[in-house]
């Protein structure tokens, strides 16, 4: 059996990137145009039921 080459160790956290830390910072923007967004359909639903 070989010994697996040794690793500097913070080799794995620069060369894998987080999928929640790169969409976090457009929270701020993405919410509220959702949000929005939610909303208009919801009246234009209500007011076609009415």
């Amino acid at each position: 059996m070989s010994t697996p080459t040794p690793v500097e160790p913070g080799h794995d956290a620069i060369v894998e990137k987080d999928a929640v830390e790169a969409v976090v910072h457009l929270m701020p923007i993405v919410l509220p145009l959702v949000g929005a967004v939610l909303m208009l359909l919801l009246a234009s639903i209500a007011i076609y039921m009415a």
